[in-house]
């Protein structure tokens, strides 16, 4: 297999280096393209792949991961027809290009998959899920989830569910730092300095999440053990329902899936 990564950026370099770091793939079979010299000498040195400046270097590849602005996607593939055999598989990680569009877009007779990753990719702890298009094997599918896993989890979904993943783990992130911030924030209020209150709300918040995944306890129940009767937890715990935490943050989820189907849409 040779694998080539169309645009060099943080996320696609992230998953190629986490999945070289895992020994699924080896630096020898990848070759990464982006016009950004800056951006090749980076995924050189994180995936000791092969870089090239000009689309046509990816010409032997039979994997290609899609890692472009959406915007400019349509450009760099066509670039590729005629170029590429006919058998291959397309796997992409740009926002809002459905399996439709990708199948229209894609090297004639190649299969496509549409993923979903999320920022925390870059540290190895991204949240994601992916959908196959009609034709994609079993084969095609593992392999989406090696690059996906290799950098946190993965999870195969129908293609409709997509957009609610985009709402909850690829837009999450943003609503998590919010939440660091005006915990920090708070901290300073009642007189801790800013530094220490950062560290403190975003270490908070990684443990708490840890012990979720680790323990396999229901957030319910981890909460109802840190929250003693009459104590200073349940006093927080009910200003935040008093001020709609639990809703704003289940609104927020609904509005940016909302927010993706049309975009999906137009």
């Amino acid at each position: 297999m040779k694998l080539g990564v169309m645009g060099c950026g943080k996320m696609g370099t992230a998953l190629v280096a986490g999945a070289v770091k895992s020994g699924a793939i080896q630096g020898a079979d990848l070759i990464g393209f982006d016009p950004s010299t800056s951006a090749r000498e980076a995924f050189a040195l994180a995936t000791g792949g092969e870089v090239t400046g000009e689309v046509s270097g990816l010409a032997a590849c039979d994997v290609l991961l899609l890692c472009t602005k959406p915007q400019h996607a349509a450009e760099a593939l066509a670039a590729l027809h005629g170029l590429v055999s006919s058998d291959g598989l397309l796997i992409s990680v740009a926002a809002g290009l459905d399996l439709a569009w990708l199948s229209r877009h894609a090297p004639p007779g190649w299969r496509v998959i549409r993923t979903m990753p999320n920022t925390p990719a870059l540290v190895g702890e991204g949240a994601a899920a992916f959908a196959c298009g009609t034709g994609a094997t079993d084969g095609d599918a593992g392999l989406a989830r090696t690059l996906l896993s290799a950098v946190g989890s993965a999870h195969e979904l129908p293609e409709n569910l997509l957009d609610a993943v985009t709402g909850l783990s690829g837009s999450g992130p943003a609503y998590a730092f919010v939440m660091i911030e005006a915990l920090a924030d708070g901290g300073v209020k009642a007189g801790l300095p800013r530094s220490i209150a950062l560290e403190l709300a975003a270490r908070t918040l990684r443990g708490a999440a840890t012990l979720v995944l680790e323990s396999g306890t229901h957030p319910a129940q981890l909460k109802d053990q840190v929250a003693s009767p009459g104590g200073t937890t349940i006093a927080g715990l009910a200003e935040l329902e008093r001020l709609g935490l639990r809703g704003a943050l289940i609104s927020a989820v609904d509005a940016a899936t909302q927010r993706a189907r049309e975009l999906g849409r137009s």
